[in-house]
């Protein structure tokens, strides 16, 4: 099941793909991305943006991103 959350008083965006395990490894990625990944398979199972608003405001996507960072409560 695929997640996603944007905590805009963090304004961290997390996103997930099937739930959390205890197993699975945080990987330090080049600015401000953290990346959880299965230890066995090496697959990435969710990821972590910080300062999420900033990153999206100067990327240079045309087409945009699939989904808006609003917050859910």
């Amino acid at each position: 099941m695929i997640k996603y959350f944007y905590d805009k008083e963090a304004d961290v965006f997390y996103f997930s793909n099937g739930a959390p395990s205890v197993a699975d490894e945080t990987i330090e990625a080049k600015g401000d991305v953290l990346l959880r990944v299965n230890p066995r398979t090496k697959t990435v199972r969710g990821f972590t943006i910080i300062n999420a608003s900033r990153r999206a405001q100067s990327a240079k996507i045309p087409a945009g991103l699939p989904f808006s960072l609003t917050a859910r409560v």
